[in-house]
């Protein structure tokens, strides 16, 4: 399918590493410009770097959980690239698992500022250009914690639930507008913070491992190319929902 999302224009927040990468390089083979966001911008530019058709990529550093800062990503975006028919909100938190009464508030801000907030902001100004074109196609990522619980982190639990929300109330609002909303649940995913967590805790990965239907996590690639779908015209009929990719865990 290489090409076929040529000169379409994307975004991706969280495009430094993991699946934001992944998701950045799946829309750079397949021939969109990709604008990769990042509050980390020199990973972002090895993203760039990666996808390596350099007429066709452009770096911002955002904060996803500052206002100025997102409406500053999607003015870049636009002036750079002339529209924005792509916004994939992949930017994301997590703090290390706890008892629910030994969390502080700031570890509550944190991620309830980068993980929902972030992504209401994103919403607001990806929308508003969006609505000036007529069209355009948005997926945020959540998480199977959007549907059941990331055990020690209430706050990561609570983003998540609340990402699907957002998405579903975007996506009523404004469909007749051409636009449609979308969110992906992954499952465990193989990506840096997961497999350093894993490692810190061999014999919870080990049980967390035997519990996976499929008997191994996702690859970053595997959520990435469910991502693209959702904004690619062959999911052209599909708005407001929210698909898990675990690999059957839900399921279970």
């Amino acid at each position: 399918m290489s090409g076929d999302l040529d000169g379409r224009v994307a975004l991706v927040t969280g495009g430094g590493s993991g699946i934001g990468r992944a998701t950045a390089l799946v829309l750079g083979a397949r021939g969109a410009s990709v604008v990769v966001a990042d509050l980390d911008e020199a990973t972002a530019g090895e993203t760039a770097e990666l996808i390596g058709a350099s007429a066709r990529v452009a770096v911002v550093g955002a904060d996803v959980a500052d206002a100025a800062s997102v409406e500053r990503m999607v003015a870049f975006t636009v002036d750079r690239f002339g529209a924005l028919d792509y916004a994939c909100n992949v930017a994301g938190v997590s703090t290390e698992p706890k008892p629910f009464i030994d969390h502080t508030l700031a570890d509550w801000n944190r991620v309830i500022g980068v993980d929902l907030t972030g992504v209401f902001l994103c919403l607001q100004h990806e929308l508003r250009q969006m609505v000036t074109q007529g069209r355009g196609a948005i997926v945020n990522v959540s998480s199977a914690a959007g549907v059941v619980v990331a055990p020690g982190q209430p706050q990561y639990t609570a983003a998540k639930h609340g990402v699907l929300g957002l998405t579903k109330q975007a996506a009523q609002e404004y469909a007749r507008a051409g636009i449609r909303v979308n969110a992906v649940l992954p499952g465990q995913t193989e990506t840096v913070p997961m497999r350093a967590y894993l490692d810190a805790q061999p014999d919870h990965g080990e049980r967390m491992l035997r519990g996976l239907p499929a008997g191994r996590m996702a690859t970053p690639a595997e959520i990435a190319e469910s991502i693209v779908w959702l904004c690619s015209d062959a999911a052209s009929y599909v708005n407001g929902v929210s698909l898990l990719v675990d690999g059957g865990l839900i399921a279970r």
